[in-house]
């Protein structure tokens, strides 16, 4: 109850402020007493075990007070013991790794608790110590370990029939409508069936609740549920993004061409809160027994803003039908929905291989089956991206199937890559199959390819061997489409024999996110976001008249419960803005991978009025396709964009502090694109 009514405040008179002033955390939309009524009334019925802060009324006054009480203690401790009235006006003056760690440890002891996360990072992510990793979410299913132990242990093994056993595997496209796939019917494979079973107990759903699909990635994934879903009968589509989503613009184009009234939430600035009212508004403002989609994301995956799970419930009542996007959660954040009480009509979720070096995936729509009525057959919906897992196969047969998990942010590399946009990742390590523009990242891709495809060439399949009843390679798209006895439907292999009847394949990145738990996650995360929230705010420019500091953070700052994301901007001594894609660049050469968005859908009060034309600026029209929804749609923020995962350590988050530190030297700018020259010419005389 607490984590939905935090969110809904009654009318009031002023708006607390911090130094610069900004909103703080007791800040909100204000909504009429007798919808701050009717919330309370349903959060009685429906409560998450998410601790959030209540109000007075709303719990026995002992138990709020201490709610409270201990969420401003992990505040104030926050903002006041982390370098405590010093503010780092040189980056050679910031304090060593032990020394800053040593601090943190002593402001987040429960860090120290979460050690269990840093011995699975040793063991099986120990690549993860040369390059660190912000530019990734979604789920991993594999770790790195596990992918080269599985090379060890088949270099002794001749390949049987041509084909590789998992954590390999790839992706073949198939013309299918979404309503046949989701029906009842037995046309998995024994691979998919196993992949599939694994990855509905790791989102915490029951058998029988959901039917799912593969789909390229979650783009394709939103395209593939508007184009069969009947907006031609004059319904709605509202979305709930502080960000421009290239997956939520596919599925708005789909939607506007049948018809339907595109709307989005708006975000109050400075807070990036939910407008309540304006979206309270656009729920009920279609006069219609079934609405439309309402597509919501629990949190923003750029500015870490977190969203109550009541939205869900009142759009289900005002006749919505709710698409949950799980993309951007942390690992085991469905463990918090209780979906046996709101449960979506459609989840989409994202997964990868390998976290920090292999992006490729898939994503994975699910459907509930009450809802699967309300989908229609389209022929477009055929041809969008339904995919199929099938065995990988020997390096003379394979092709490259990196179109995987796509994102909303666009990293270093997408600068100079000339393949679809729709296709490509932001993510870090070696990526194969890829045509690139650049001399300087040419050796490094060629090389990362070539690594890539000499470990699957030996990764042999294990157990009993079996003739190919049919076989059939298409290459389309750079996708093979394969159909052997591994990927026939799991009756049919029984009846050949039994042979992988029963597979069960190992994702051990699942199963160490399962160990670690929701409470483990949650506290390791917390402690290392707020941390490097208030350590950039520590950065201020030297000799500065007006005090401009290094660093600007856009939505929630220290937050006890805000998500594993952040959203800033660099700015010179001057005060102007460092174009986020060259910070991006340069942290890339820093072997730091960030990600770059574009805030937008802002809203600005009366009283922040002055600052709307001082802050917006216009979308960079090269990234991503006009957005056709409205004539200001163009207006918005380019931002710095951060993504944390249960993998990341400390040191991460100081590795990245001491890179945006360097941005004091008013000069160092200038020297790296001296430097980036010198490199390039260097490399053109080879």
């Amino acid at each position: 109850m607490s984590s939905i009514l935090k969110y809904f405040r009654r009318p009031r008179k002023a708006t607390g402020r911090d130094k610069e002033g900004h909103e703080q955390e007791q800040g909100g939309d204000a909504i009429s007493e007798m919808q701050y009524s009717c919330i309370k009334d349903r959060c009685a019925q429906i409560c998450f075990p998410v601790p959030f802060q209540e109000p007075s009324n709303a719990m026995p006054q002992a138990k709020a007070t201490s709610t409270r009480i201990s969420r401003s203690n992990f505040v104030k401790s926050t903002m006041d013991s982390i370098f405590p009235n010093t503010h780092f006006t040189d980056h050679e003056s910031v304090p060593p790794l032990a020394e800053a760690f040593s601090n943190f440890i002593a402001i987040y002891p429960q860090y120290g608790e979460t050690q269990q996360a840093d011995e699975i990072r040793n063991s099986e992510y120990y690549h993860l110590a040369r390059h660190v990793c912000f530019d990734y979410y979604g789920f991993s299913l594999f770790s790195h370990a596990q992918m080269h132990s599985a090379l060890a242990s088949s270099s002794t093994n001749p390949l049987v029939s041509g084909l590789l056993q998992p954590p390999f595997f790839n992706v073949s496209y198939k013309s299918a409508s979404l309503k046949s796939q989701v029906q009842p019917n037995d046309q998995d494979s024994v691979l998919e069936s196993a992949i599939r079973t694994r990855i509905m107990h790791f989102l915490n759903i029951l058998d029988g609740e959901y039917s799912m699909v593969y789909t390229a990635n979650r783009t394709t994934a939103f395209r593939l549920l508007a184009e069969s879903y009947p907006f031609q009968e004059t319904k709605g589509l509202l979305s709930v993004y502080d960000y421009e989503s290239e997956a939520m613009i596919a599925m708005e184009e789909s939607a506007q061409r049948k018809g339907a009234k595109v709307m989005s939430a708006s975000f109050s600035w400075p807070s990036f809160r939910i407008h309540s009212g304006r979206l309270m508004e656009k729920l009920r403002m279609r006069r219609r027994k079934k609405r439309g989609l309402f597509v919501f994301p629990l949190q923003s995956r750029i500015t870490g803003a977190r969203y109550p799970y009541l939205w869900m419930t009142m759009a289900k009542e005002h006749g919505w039908q709710v698409v949950l996007d799980a993309c951007c959660l942390a690992p085991k954040d469905l463990d918090t929905l209780g979906l046996s009480l709101i449960q979506p009509d459609f989840i989409i979720c994202s997964f990868f291989k390998v976290f920090g070096e292999n992006p490729s995936g898939f994503a994975g729509l699910l459907v509930k089956n009450s809802s699967i009525e309300s989908l229609e057959s389209s022929m477009i919906a055929r041809s969008i991206g339904i995919v199929s897992l099938v065995p990988a196969r020997k390096l003379s047969q394979l092709t490259d199937d990196y179109s995987g998990t796509d994102s909303d942010t666009h990293s270093f590399r997408h600068q100079f890559e000339e393949a679809d946009v729709e296709n490509s990742s932001s993510f870090s390590g070696p990526i194969p199959g890829q045509v690139y523009s650049s001399s300087l990242s040419n050796n490094m891709i060629r090389e990362g390819a070539s690594a890539e495809k000499q470990k699957q060439v030996m990764i042999s399949e294990q157990g009993e061997s079996s003739k190919a009843q049919h076989e059939k390679e298409e290459t389309s798209d750079g996708i093979e489409e394969i159909e052997s006895e591994h990927s026939m439907p799991a009756e049919k292999t029984a009846s050949n024999g039994g042979a992988n009847k029963s597979l069960e394949v190992l994702c051990r990145g699942l199963d160490h996110a399962d160990s670690l738990g929701l409470l483990l996650i949650s506290t390791r995360l917390r402690c290392i976001t707020n941390w490097l929230v208030t350590a950039l705010m520590k950065l201020q420019h030297p000799h500065s008249e007006s005090g401009h500091s290094l660093v600007r953070i856009y939505g929630p700052r220290v937050k006890f419960d805000r998500a594993p994301a952040l959203a800033f901007n660099v700015f010179d001594w001057k005060g102007d803005k460092i174009e986020p894609a060259l910070v991006q660049k340069l942290a890339d050469r820093s072997n730091i991978s960030l990600s770059c968005g574009f805030l937008n859908n802002i809203w600005f009060s009366k009283e922040y009025e002055a600052e709307k034309d001082k802050v917006l600026e216009r979308r960079d029209n090269e990234r991503i396709v006009v957005n056709r929804r409205k004539e200001n749609s163009d207006m918005g923020i380019n931002v710095i964009n951060v993504s944390l995962n249960f993998l990341t350590n400390f040191e991460d988050a100081y590795r990245l502090w001491i890179f945006i530190a360097k941005f004091l030297d008013a000069d160092f700018v200038e020297k790296e694109r001296w430097r980036y020259i010198a490199l390039n010419q260097k490399m053109i005389e080879v």
